[in-house]
């Protein structure tokens, strides 16, 4: 399941649902309008292996790494959400739900910088192709 944060941008939302992405947004397909960032995690752990996507920094922390979800910082544009998000899901090293569980990733134009649980260091990937 791919989780938008609710301060994503609508144009942002509808651009992915436009592509048959399948993603739900907190405040309108799931969670409720106004969560706070501390109810966010536990809100995760109740769903079958989410990935959250948000633009908010305050989510790319090693101390967040959990097997049952994975966390993606986008640390681009408002207006470039959908395209990372895509580039995301599309990357090799990431692009199953098996292979993101675990992780806490930070997106870019340079590329991933990536908590894995249970690491002493972060990873940097280049983006595919």
């Amino acid at each position: 399941m791919n989780i938008l944060d609710e301060n994503i941008i609508d144009n942002q939302r509808r651009q992915l649902m436009s592509w048959r992405m399948r993603i739900h947004q907190i405040g309108f397909e799931i969670g409720r309008k106004g969560m706070k960032d501390r109810e966010i995690i536990p809100f995760l752990h109740q769903l079958k292996q989410p990935t959250f996507f948000t633009r908010d920094d305050d989510f790319y922390e090693r101390r967040l790494c959990h097997a049952g979800y994975c966390l993606v910082y986008l640390d681009v544009r408002k207006e470039e959400v959908a395209i990372f998000v895509r580039r995301v899901l599309r990357q090799r090293a990431i692009k199953t739900k098996a292979k993101r569980m675990g992780k806490v990733i930070r997106a870019s134009h340079v590329g991933l910088s990536v908590w894995n649980l249970h690491a002493e260091e972060e990873e940097h990937l280049e983006w595919d192709g």
